[in-house]
């Protein structure tokens, strides 16, 4: 194989799925976009110069005293690389690969003979969500846990010798390899242990579990066994098989993890799409009579003409319990159909549990689904089935600050038989259309969507956006042309208090910041002493140092903006407020996603995923050496961990 030129042009990867967008409100003219609203509320203190958040964290996360930021590392500098690089002082580890063994019984990984047996033992592909939860359950151990991976999509054409490059390699995939590809799909777990500084996967760990699109799932709440969700193979609509696209998630207070099907409709196919009388309900979730893999002409339950129920048992949260291998998962159908991108939770002030979620695609919603009930601190058993009664909302910013969350439930408002919701099953498999009626804000591809656990505020990844013109013709916009995202904060009342009220059906939103490079992206908004490193395009996933610090993971910026994806950490109150700061970039083509902490600050996991997706790449000739580059060796999506060297806690 040629040596790879890493000063050869960055050729971008197609037009991602998000970016099509299947919402006819973004036609609707004379709404006043969001970007007007924003304006207004975008204050030259809190967004320009971050010299004070309105609230504070406690003192321990206040900004130090010598400088505005209160992240004690040196920042990287913007590349392009096909190296990946981390901040000064600290240390990468490669933790867990495609294919590396995840059950006792699971081969060596063969790139050349990828098969679905193997496959199903192995480690999957794609990772995306990463959780690390520690053992045994309820301690805070930071050397020993479980690590949950998410396997988003398959990528064909690095996967399996001989198909050409991009993604229509995957139409070529054999019955053979798609069914290897469904075996790649869903979900790891692995035990995992901190030895002399080093993580390490434990070999045949007893609670080690794969999950995949074959595996058997319940199917729970108000749509179980709604006769949209039945099929030849399931008559009963309540049992489906596998789970698909499961990209971002979140984990519960009781110690389950959530996990979000996100672009369910690309393995669907067939004329019933253009033609069925399902066509309207196909369209508004961007199912087209091609699919883009070649599972529907070699699986029935793919094939819309055969299966035409099949897609509307997908698009869900899906919860399952990591403690017990032999637990069974399930579908969580009150939390609504749409495409997932995470569902992470608060527990309110009353002891209710809300999950937050975003719909990852342009145009669409951020939704909340809160529980009918308190959880169970000391009762596992008793909030095993809390996530099936609850209320579904979804939300509205309105021009002066205020955060409305409008309830889908059946019989309110225009969610009636009148406009073809007969029950709340109905509403809630077609929970977009629900929303479309109900008037909610659509944004700009709604991706991680998670509560700061030191404030309560919610931060929205708004990725990007560069449908959307200047005609006022929606309005869920910071500004037009978006092409390198934003960040919302969305408020509860009593946020900083100990009595944040996550039931509530009201609240505030701010901006935290208005993504792309200042002084060259239009409208592009930080903390103003913010480096010529410090900025970032497309934000994607997030999560919380124990400080409240915000880190952010980004996809898109190689295209959006010349940039490796990469990890920006700033503070979220105090005179930091906003300064993002540089810590990590991946390599050419691949995507930084799933951040997580372990509780004691010092470890952090991401996953890196796609690496040589780019236009052009395939399993012959990848454009990236990520990981470990070998001849006749294509690049293996990893999960990797990040410690300083000497050790200590990350950020400080």
């Amino acid at each position: 194989m040629p040596p790879l030129d890493e000063s050869a042009p960055f050729e971008p990867a197609p037009v991602e799925i998000e970016d099509i967008g299947s919402n006819p409100a973004r036609l609707v003219a004379g709404r006043e976009t969001l970007a007007e609203i924003a304006e207004r509320r975008l204050s030259r203190r809190t967004a320009l110069l971050g010299l004070a958040a309105l609230t504070q964290l406690p003192a321990a996360a206040a900004a130090e005293s010598d400088g505005p930021s209160s992240l004690g590392f040196t920042e990287l500098s913007h590349r392009l690389s096909q190296r990946d690089a981390v901040a000064p002082g600290h240390e990468i580890q490669t933790v867990i690969r495609w294919g590396d063994p995840v059950l006792a019984d699971a081969p060596a990984f063969d790139p050349q003979a990828v098969t679905a047996a193997a496959q199903a033992q192995q480690f999957g592909y794609n990772n995306d969500y990463v959780d690390y939860l520690p053992l045994p359950h309820g301690s805070q151990n930071s050397e020993h846990g479980l690590l949950v991976v998410n396997h988003e999509y398959t990528n064909t054409n690095m996967m399996f010798p001989g198909l050409g490059a991009g993604r229509s390699a995957a139409l070529k995939a054999s019955a053979a390899q798609a069914a290897a590809e469904m075996a790649a799909h869903g979900m790891s777990v692995v035990e995992l242990r901190r030895e002399g500084g080093r993580w390490s996967p434990v070999a045949a760990g007893r609670l080690n579990r794969r999950i995949t699109a074959e595996t058997p799932i319940r199917i729970g709440g108000p749509a179980a066994g709604h006769e949209r969700l039945r099929t030849n193979a399931d008559p009963t609509g309540t049992q489906v098989l596998g789970t698909l696209n499961n990209c971002s998630g979140g984990n519960t207070p009781w110690g389950t993890v959530l996990t979000a099907e996100e672009n369910f409709n690309v393995y669907f196919g067939g004329a019933a799409a253009t033609t069925g009388e399902q066509k309207d309900h196909y369209r508004r979730y961007g199912i087209l009579s091609e699919s883009l893999y070649s599972w529907s002409r070699h699986t029935d339950r793919f094939n819309l003409d055969k299966e035409p129920n099949e897609p509307n048992r997908f698009g869900w949260v899906v919860e399952f319990d990591p403690y017990d291998p032999t637990s069974v998962p399930v579908k969580r159908t009150a939390l609504g159909h749409f495409k997932h991108e995470c569902c992470n939770h608060a527990i309110s002030a009353d002891g209710r549990v809300a999950i937050y979620m975003g719909d990852d695609e342009r145009f669409e919603y951020i939704y909340k689904f809160v529980t009918a009930r308190r959880w169970h601190p000391t009762d596992r058993a008793a909030n095993r089935d809390l996530l099936d009664e609850g209320t579904l909302f979804v939300a509205r910013c309105l021009d002066d600050g205020r955060l409305e969350w409008l309830p889908l439930v059946h019989g309110e408002g225009p969610l009636t038989a009148a406009n073809g919701f007969a029950s709340q099953a109905e509403v809630l498999i077609e929970t977009r259309r629900a929303a479309d009626l109900l008037g909610a804000t659509p944004m700009d591809r709604p991706e991680d969507v998670e509560p700061n656990p030191l404030t309560g505020r919610i931060y929205a990844m708004l990725t990007n956006n560069t449908a959307r013109g200047g005609q006022r013709l929606d309005r869920a916009n910071p500004r037009a042309a978006n092409a390198h995202g934003h960040v919302v904060e969305l408020i509860p009342p009593g946020a900083g208090t100990s009595q944040v009220d996550h039931v509530a059906p009201v609240g505030r939103w701010e901006i935290f910041l208005l993504a792309g490079k200042p002084g060259v992206d239009a409208g592009a908004r930080y903390h103003r002493a913010t480096s010529d490193q410090g900025w970032l395009s497309c934000p994607d996933n997030c999560t919380f140092d124990r400080k409240g610090r915000i880190w952010i993971a980004t996809d898109g910026a190689p295209s959006a903006a010349g940039v490796a994806d990469g990890l920006y950490a700033a503070d979220t109150a105090g005179y930091g407020r906003g300064l993002t700061r540089l810590f990590y970039q991946a390599p050419t083509g691949a995507e930084v996603c799933g951040p997580c902490f372990t509780p004691d600050g010092e470890t952090i996991f991401l996953a890196i995923q796609h690496p040589g997706e780019e236009a052009g790449s395939s399993f012959e000739r990848p454009t990236t050496r990520w990981p470990d580059f070998q001849p006749g060796m294509p690049p293996r999506p990893s999960v990797i961990a990040i410690t300083r060297k000497g050790g200590g806690e990350i950020g400080s």
